[in-house]
């Protein structure tokens, strides 16, 4: 039996982007495969449930667990990862924070559902069949996952002992993760896996950024043919480099698009969207309501936009719910 550490990956309500950033190692991961026994990553090789339900409990040396927690079966691999692992890693921004597909929490289940299967322009589903828990026909019954209304992160299910940011996380942010967990240097527990400070700092047009900024209005990608040199905001543009953690490398702005965010806030913000949403009222160059409203006018989605990664995990959560979770 194999002596290395055991590691475990696994995907729950995400794009998969987290996977391919493991595949993204390209030759490195054979130095990863050459240092680890991966023994669970069901996405990638043949393992099932019960393969892991069979490992004793904490033999698993680390998890890293992608997504955020949409269903009953996602919480149960959740629970089940973390009694089998010495360390659970939440794994990208869904998992950390709740991602885009917390941006969910804006509806519930019934909403969600209706619209899914009922009312998109092409679904053709007139006897307006929902899916159901569980459904039986001539004498055989299928069982499907829960639905919650509400997405959670990780951490609101199980206890996270670490932190490894992005959408998804840049293979340099991975390498370093396992070569701190490999080789012992792994910081206190809680800890987010990328440098503390904020993006503005590994910025390469850092330097043409203005001492005071003071806009007119916020212009969107596509309304602006973007010069390849100078800040995306002093441009105008939605930029969150000056709240979000460091680590990606500005790769969003070395391909000359705003940072939308996706590292999430260094540690010394609470809540995300409205330390962004701060930061941009604070450069609009109106004096009254009025002014500031116009200046925000080219933002059809403040929700989405200030919270794009992480409405689970903000002071607001959710949409309020008359019933249900």
């Amino acid at each position: 039996m194999s002596d290395k550490p055991k590691v475990a990956f696994y995907w729950c309500a995400s794009c998969g982007g987290c996977e391919e950033a493991v595949v993204d190692l390209e030759e490195k991961i054979l130095d990863v495969v050459a240092a680890v026994d991966i023994v669970y990553w069901p996405v990638a090789l043949d393992f099932k449930r019960h393969d892991l339900e069979a490992m004793p409990n904490g033999s698993v040396v680390a998890t890293f667990l992608n997504g955020a927690i949409r269903t009953t079966e996602q919480e149960e691999m959740a629970r089940l990862l973390r009694r089998k692992s010495q360390l659970l890693f939440a794994f990208g921004s869904c998992s950390q924070s709740g991602g885009i597909p917390g941006l969910a929490n804006l509806w519930d289940r019934e909403s969600i559902f209706r619209t899914a299967y009922s009312e998109s322009p092409s679904t053709a589903n007139p006897d307006g069949t929902l899916p159901q828990r569980v459904s039986r026909e001539n004498g055989d019954a299928l069982s499907l996952p829960g639905f919650f209304d509400t997405v959670q992160t990780l951490d609101q299910v199980v206890d996270v002992d670490y932190y490894v940011p992005g959408c998804p996380p840049t293979p340099k942010i991975l390498l370093a993760a396992l070569d701190a967990l490999l080789n012992g240097k792994l910081p206190e527990k809680g800890a987010v896996l990328a440098p503390d400070q904020a993006l503005c700092e590994e910025c390469p047009r850092k330097e043409s950024r203005p001492e005071q900024l003071s806009l007119a209005e916020f212009k969107r990608p596509h309304q602006v043919l973007i010069d390849e040199a100078t800040c995306l905001l002093a441009q105008g543009l939605l930029c969150f480099g000056p709240g979000t953690r460091a680590g990606c490398e500005a790769l969003c702005v070395k391909g000359n698009m705003p940072c939308t965010g996706c590292f999430g806030p260094t540690s010394r913000v609470k809540d995300f969207g409205g330390k962004a949403l701060s930061a941009m009222a604070s450069v609009a160059a109106g004096k009254d309501e009025a002014e500031i409203g116009r200046a925000f006018e080219n933002i059809p989605d403040p929700v989405g936009t200030f919270y794009r990664y992480s409405l689970p995990s903000s002071l607001l959560r959710r949409k309020r719910l008359e019933a249900g979770r």
